[in-house]
């Protein structure tokens, strides 16, 4: 019934506005939006405007963020990407509050095993829901949304001093071989503490 009613509309659409147009619509949406040329590739004038990326450029170092509650949206689009949270790098004081947003449907956070600090307790909240997280044990904390973890779909805190920096980029140099895509998003994101 349901497909039905969508069949009519479509046909009726396409009726009223002639095919070509429909089809005009259609490509609209889905065309490419700029490119992309990656520092060290000839990218030739003819492809413009592009977008310069450096894979070797640092980002901007992240400053401690003010008082001791803090939110991080979870995303299906945002600043960073598809399949993000926002803000992606955050940097606390020991004893600070988490909140995940689901500001988006069909996302969680979740501690990422062996990306946490030496006896901090993990955390894994539910598809679509907000979570509350307090993180009392100093380091750097990674954590993904699971259903999109292969999308590198992860976060980074530092809580206090990056005390175990080196263990997460060791951690971090494997985990990003499971990405599908944005295999350096989390590099990036660990250059920035």
């Amino acid at each position: 019934m349901k497909y039905s009613r969508l069949l009519l509309i479509t046909i009726s659409f396409l009726i009223t506005v002639g095919a070509s147009e429909a089809e005009k619509a259609i490509e609209k949406r889905i065309a490419p939006v700029g490119s992309i040329c990656v520092e060290g590739q000839d990218c030739g004038s003819a492809i413009a405007p592009a977008v310069q990326v450096s894979s070797t450029s640092s980002l901007p170092k992240i400053q401690l963020s003010e008082g001791s509650n803090h939110t991080v949206q979870m995303l299906n689009s945002g600043p960073g990407g598809t399949m993000v949270f926002d803000p992606p790098v955050i940097k606390v004081s020991v004893g600070d509050t988490i909140l995940f947003k689901s500001t988006d449907l069909s996302h969680n956070s979740a501690s990422i095993a062996g990306m946490i600090p030496d006896g901090a307790s993990s955390w894994a909240g539910m598809l679509s829901q907000d979570i509350s997280v307090t993180l009392d044990k100093e380091g750097v904390y990674v954590y993904q949304c699971d259903p999109h973890v292969m999308m590198a779909m992860v976060g980074v805190i530092q809580v206090g001093e990056a005390t175990n920096l080196d263990a997460i980029k060791t951690a971090a140099a494997s985990k990003k071989s499971t990405f599908i895509m944005s295999a350096d998003r989390l590099d990036n994101y660990l250059s920035q503490l």
